[in-house]
């Protein structure tokens, strides 16, 4: 008697044992569905690929029992539903910023930030920093669209200058340094400017990076004319943050 009910909890230990691995195959199968829209909407996926594949191997090296399974699972499950928070908070963010799309303009993400990119050529004449008809035109658009919806509105920004790898000398912004900082400036003040973009001037930054961020190769007109240019920066907040 003693035999037949230790087998039969074996038996009803086995069962529920081979339904945790289920599940767990099942919550594993969500996690690489989700890196692979995150790695589509241009996400960093290095560092949780990585942390990932720690895990697979912590879990391989655990003792099969039902108590350190349900553990497991219950971590897998843990980070699915973190990445399909941080799924949805960049597909809202997009799809808020689509309509920019729509002007031409590219709404990407890079280093795990929402990017709206501005043509340097477009918003400025050569080793200039005053804005031009038309990127004062663009520039408005994309001050209208923001302003037309709160929590746009609400988010902090930072514009950053950004130039080719073409030695400015001399002048009055000594180098490329100067010249991508001022730039970003001129777009910064259209934009909080009360008659103008009329956004919350506490709620933005300017930044110039010269030619240290390239997009593309330096080594072409074609890509130089990429290099050049400026970028709306939607600053994450703690909880867009990729752990």
């Amino acid at each position: 008697d003693k035999y037949n009910r230790l087998n039969q909890k074996q038996l009803t230990t086995e069962r529920e044992l081979a339904v945790s691995n289920t599940k767990m195959q099942e919550a594993i199968d969500k996690i690489s569905k989700l890196q692979a829209n995150l790695k589509e909407l241009g996400v960093n996926m290095e560092q949780l690929n990585s942390d990932l594949a720690s895990r697979q191997t912590q879990i391989s090296n655990l003792n099969s029992t039902l108590q350190e399974r349900e553990t497991a699972l219950a971590e897998y499950k843990r980070r699915a539903a973190a990445l399909e928070r941080i799924k949805q908070r960049f597909e809202r963010l997009r799809q808020k910023l689509n309509e920019l799309t729509n002007l031409g303009l590219k709404v990407i993400i890079r280093n795990n930030r929402m990017i709206i990119s501005l043509p340097g050529d477009v918003l400025f004449a050569s080793g200039k920093d005053k804005l031009k008809t038309e990127g004062t035109t663009i520039l408005g658009k994309v001050a209208q669209i923001i302003n037309g919806d709160a929590s746009l509105r609400s988010r902090y920004y930072q514009v950053a200058g950004h130039t080719d790898n073409v030695e400015l000398k001399g002048g009055i912004y000594y180098d490329n340094w100067g010249l991508s900082l001022m730039r970003a400036r001129s777009v910064l003040v259209y934009l909080i400017d009360a008659k103008r973009g009329s956004l919350p001037e506490k709620r933005w930054s300017a930044a110039g990076f010269g030619a240290t961020d390239p997009i593309a190769s330096n080594d072409t007109p074609d890509g130089r004319q990429k290099n050049r240019r400026c970028e709306l920066i939607v600053v994450p907040s703690a909880e867009e943050m990729l752990d």
